[in-house]
Order: structure tokens, then sequence, then C-alpha cells
């Protein structure tokens, strides 16, 4: 990892602050295939509040502890949003990897106080609009047009042809993009590209034509109103302006798209490879719904979500945190924490979870049901059209992306019996 600050090297804590003296780089091999194992080690060397450093050795807090991150999340007062008062932007370079995910932008994302409960509450609205059974009809009937593009080759790589387009064609369809359309297509390709670009593929750019595409929705949908997600954010009485609108929406969407065609690949990849699973899901869907839980506790799309920003010096976790620095959340680890699975057995029941996050910042409601809704049709739709849907490789072979934040698969080809029409 290079270090773009010059001088200090990974070793060398920052000015006043030795616990950075021992701090751990927040990326490297462990990441890619047994980060479970890496939280471990952390929380054995540091407990709950782990001193790390980010790309560049820019020191960073890591939350571990489920206690710890549920207290930071539910306490605003201490730990906000508004990255701008980060005590680490003199150190920080133009082109920092993470600048997209903590330069300040005037979305829902980094508002805070009345204005984040403003811009959330329109959000709320907009999503409760959605019907969840028509929502579910149309996840099904996008899953069968991608099953019938792949279906008769009896193989495919199911991350690029199903996982990734059908939650991005779904959000779109629930903002009122029309179904189908060369338009839509393109815009499908460009989210996936500047959310997880590829080889050769410019995720700037690709954003930016994202923002055009989305402000032009939100012009003809102020002109012609429809059943959608945009049309009731743009009629809401909070009275939000096209500017704010097409930053929240495009919070919306990257927010449904990455994660739950993770959430999508994680679950079949769990399915595939686990015999708890193998004798079951054909039998029923009970397992179906097992596994997409299972997958938020130990596989969790999200990994670690940065940040939050200490209003003030406090202590958390027995650390002094102080004012403007950074906090990662550790959601994978929280999710984890020994305090909360003794017995290191998860219960596949539960749902709490901090996959959605927790408090004021949390995923908005009703956001993580229809998740829910599109990850489970996916899978299930997949399983009943091909129902010997198997690896294409020893589970061995897949790998996992090489990112600290989201928790997803390079590739997972199957095999199956070539479907006739």
């Amino acid at each position: 990892m290079s270090d773009t600050t010059g001088s200090r090297s990974s070793n060398t804590p920052p000015p006043g602050c030795p616990a950075h003296g021992s701090a751990v780089q927040l990326g490297g091999l462990e990441y890619q295939q047994t980060p479970s194992q890496l939280y471990r080690t952390m929380r054995r060397d540091h407990g709950a509040v782990a001193p790390v450093f980010l790309d560049g050795d820019i020191p960073a807090w890591l939350v571990l502890g489920y206690p710890e991150v549920s207290y930071v999340t539910s306490h605003d007062e201490l730990f906000a949003r508004d990255s701008r008062r980060w005590n680490q932007w003199p150190n920080i370079p133009a082109d920092w990897p993470l600048m997209p995910f903590v330069g300040y932008q005037p979305s829902v994302l980094f508002t805070e106080g009345p204005e984040h409960q403003r811009r959330a509450g329109v959000i709320t609205q907009a999503l409760e609009g959605v019907d969840q059974f028509e929502l579910a009809r149309e996840c099904q009937s996008i899953a069968e047009q991608l099953i019938a593009s792949f279906g008769g080759s009896g193989q495919t790589e199911l991350m690029s042809t199903y996982a990734h387009a059908l939650p991005a064609r779904a959000v779109l369809w629930m903002c009122g993009m029309p179904q189908g359309s060369e338009d839509t297509e393109r815009l499908v390709d460009d989210l996936r590209i500047s959310l997880d670009a590829g080889e050769g593929d410019d995720p700037v750019a690709a954003y930016m034509r994202v923002g055009e595409r989305i402000m032009q929705l939100v012009k003809e949908k102020r002109d012609r109103p429809g059943p959608d997600v945009t049309s009731r954010m743009l009629q809401d009485p909070a009275g939000l302006s096209d500017e704010e609108i097409v930053q929240d929406l495009i919070s919306v969407i990257a927010a449904a798209q990455q994660p739950t065609a993770n959430w999508i690949c994680n679950t079949l990849r769990l399915l595939l490879t686990d015999e708890r699973f193998a004798v079951n899901v054909s039998g029923g869907r009970v397992s179906v719904g097992d596994a997409l839980n299972e997958v938020l506790w130990l596989d969790t799309p999200t990994q670690n979500f940065i940040g939050r920003w200490a209003v003030r010096d406090t202590q958390l976790g027995g650390r002094l945190i102080r004012e403007g620095d950074c906090l990662v959340l550790g959601l994978a680890a929280a999710n984890t924490d020994p305090q909360i699975w003794p017995e290191s057995h998860v219960g596949a029941e539960n749902s709490s979870h901090l996959s959605f996050s927790n408090g004021e910042h949390r995923c908005p409601y009703p956001a993580p049901l229809l998740a829910d809704v599109m990850a489970r049709t996916a899978v299930e739709t997949l399983l009943e059209r091909l129902p010997d849907l198997v690896l294409g490789v020893d589970p061995s072979e897949l790998t996992w992306r090489p990112s600290i934040w989201m928790r997803g698969l390079t590739s997972l080809p199957v095999q199956f019996t070539p479907a006739v029409h």
C-alpha cells in the first residue's frame, strides 16, 4: 500500500496518539479470504476499539464490538456523520482512494440533526409507497428474463449475468425508469462500473453519467409524475430541490444495488457449498430465508462502513477518542462478537445483526424489507428455474474480492441442465 502522506511510516504513530504505534493496516491479503480471523486477532490484541491505518497510513479507529458499534450509531451528538469534522484533512491528498466515501457531499449520507431527519423522512415516505407484492412480481419477471438469457447454455457466471443486474434493474424500476429500454440498460452498466469497476473501466466517468441521467429522470418526473419513488420525493411537502433529490436518489440506488447483489451471491454460495442446505433447498423455501439471514450475520455484504467523526474528546471501549477522529464501523466484526455469540454459534432465526447499521443513520425503513424482497425473489426464482444448479468449480477455488468495505465474490461460476424454452 503506498504511503501518500510522505514522511510517516506505518509504524510511526501520528503526533499525540500513542495507540497508533501498534495500529493495524486496514487491508491486505487477510481481508480477501479470512477477515473473521483478522477481527479475532485484532480483538485479542486491541479490545473492542482498535487503532488502524487507512490507505496511505491515515490513522482511524475500527470499532469491533457489538455494544460499541451500537453505542456509536445511537449517539449522534458524540459521533457525527459530517466528514468535514475530520482532523486528518491536512494529510489527505486530492486523489486519495477513499475520497468517494469520505469527501463531503450534500446528500442525506452526510447530513445531521433536523436536516438529516428531513432528508431521511422524504426517502422513508417514498419507499413506503412501494408495494412489496408488486416489487416481488417485478423482481421475478426480471429474474426470468435474466435466466432466459443464459439458461440455454448450461453454464454461467452469476455475479455478472444475474446477481448484479437484478437489484440494479429492480431499484431503477422503483425509481420510475422504463424497463428494458437501452437507456436503462446503459444506466445499469454505469452503476456497476461506478460502484464496482473492473479492469479498463472508468468509474469517475461512469458516476458522472449516472448523475446526469438521474437529473434527467428528476426533470422528467417533475413534468410527468408517476407511481414511483422519484415522483413521491418530488411531491413531498419537505420541498427538496432537484439537486438534493438527485444526490439522495443516487444514495438510495447505490445502497440497494451493490450490497443486495453481494447478499444474493453470498447466499447462493452458502446454499451451493454448505451441506446443511444442499439437502433441503429443493424441498422447500424455509432454508432460503435461513441462508439469507445467516449471510447477514457471517458474510454481511457491507463489512465496514466509514464512518463517524468524533464531535469532542470522548471515551469508547477504553480508548481516548480525540475530537475529529474518524471511526470505521466494523459491522462484520460486531456481528461475530463473541460477547453476543459465546459458543460462536450464530442463530439464523435471530435478526438483531447490524448489517443495516443502527440508529438515526441506519438504512431507512423500509429499505431492508425491500432488499429482502429482491434477494429472496432472486434466489428462489433461480433455484426454481434451474433446480439442478451446482457450482462450476471446486468451492476452494471461489475467491473474495480484495475489499475491506464489501464482502463479495470475484465470480460465482455455475452449471445446470440447459433450460428449454
